[in-house]
Protein backbone atom coordinates (compact mmCIF):
# COMPACT_ATOMS: atom_id res chain seq x y z
CA UNK A 1 0.00 0.00 0.00
CA UNK A 2 1.46 3.43 -1.40
CA UNK A 3 0.81 6.66 1.20
CA UNK A 4 0.79 9.97 0.62
CA UNK A 5 -0.23 13.30 2.33
CA UNK A 6 -1.84 16.41 0.84
CA UNK A 7 -1.76 19.79 2.19
CA UNK A 8 -4.31 21.63 1.11
CA UNK A 9 -4.84 25.45 0.98
CA UNK A 10 -8.46 26.52 0.37
CA UNK A 11 -10.89 29.53 -0.60
CA UNK A 12 -11.98 31.68 2.21
CA UNK A 13 -15.81 30.57 3.65
CA UNK A 14 -15.54 27.52 1.63
CA UNK A 15 -13.71 24.76 4.45
CA UNK A 16 -16.75 22.79 5.30
CA UNK A 17 -17.81 22.46 1.60
CA UNK A 18 -14.52 21.32 0.75
CA UNK A 19 -14.08 19.06 3.85
CA UNK A 20 -17.20 17.64 2.59
CA UNK A 21 -15.91 17.00 -0.80
CA UNK A 22 -12.55 15.34 0.38
CA UNK A 23 -14.06 13.03 2.71
CA UNK A 24 -15.96 11.76 0.12
CA UNK A 25 -12.97 10.75 -2.80
CA UNK A 26 -12.23 6.98 -2.74
CA UNK A 27 -8.51 6.57 -1.63
CA UNK A 28 -9.17 9.22 1.35
CA UNK A 29 -8.15 7.93 4.21
CA UNK A 30 -7.92 10.75 7.14
CA UNK A 31 -8.93 14.32 6.91
CA UNK A 32 -7.35 16.71 9.39
CA UNK A 33 -8.04 20.35 9.82
CA UNK A 34 -4.93 22.05 10.57
CA UNK A 35 -3.30 25.45 11.26
CA UNK A 36 -0.23 27.16 9.63
CA UNK A 37 -0.31 28.19 5.81
CA UNK A 38 -2.05 25.45 4.99
CA UNK A 39 -6.19 24.43 6.31
CA UNK A 40 -6.30 20.81 5.53
CA UNK A 41 -3.82 17.62 5.74
CA UNK A 42 -5.34 14.78 3.65
CA UNK A 43 -4.01 11.19 3.53
CA UNK A 44 -4.27 9.13 0.65
CA UNK A 45 -3.23 5.41 0.44
CA UNK A 46 -3.54 3.18 -3.01
CA UNK A 47 -2.16 -0.33 -4.20
CA UNK A 48 0.24 2.17 -6.29
CA UNK A 49 1.99 5.26 -6.01
CA UNK A 50 0.38 6.18 -9.38
CA UNK A 51 -3.00 5.13 -8.50
CA UNK A 52 -2.44 7.72 -5.38
CA UNK A 53 -1.43 10.63 -7.82
CA UNK A 54 -4.33 10.02 -9.97
CA UNK A 55 -6.38 10.48 -6.82
CA UNK A 56 -4.98 13.75 -6.28
CA UNK A 57 -4.45 15.10 -9.79
CA UNK A 58 -7.94 13.83 -11.07
CA UNK A 59 -9.78 14.39 -8.14
CA UNK A 60 -9.42 16.18 -5.05
CA UNK A 61 -7.09 19.16 -7.12
CA UNK A 62 -10.63 19.85 -8.98
CA UNK A 63 -13.10 20.37 -5.82
CA UNK A 64 -13.89 23.85 -6.21
CA UNK A 65 -12.89 26.37 -3.14
CA UNK A 66 -9.57 24.34 -2.99
CA UNK A 67 -7.03 27.45 -3.47
CA UNK A 68 -3.43 25.82 -3.88
CA UNK A 69 -1.87 21.81 -2.39
CA UNK A 70 1.33 20.60 -2.04
CA UNK A 71 2.10 16.90 -1.81
CA UNK A 72 3.95 14.87 -0.26
CA UNK A 73 4.82 11.11 -0.91
CA UNK A 74 5.82 8.79 2.01
CA UNK A 75 9.32 6.65 1.10
CA UNK A 76 10.34 3.25 2.91
CA UNK A 77 13.36 3.72 4.77
CA UNK A 78 16.02 0.86 5.74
Amino acid sequence: METLFLLVETEVGRLDEVLRRIRSVPGVTEVQVVTGPFDVIVKVEAPHINQALDTVVHRIRRIGGIKSTETLVTVATG
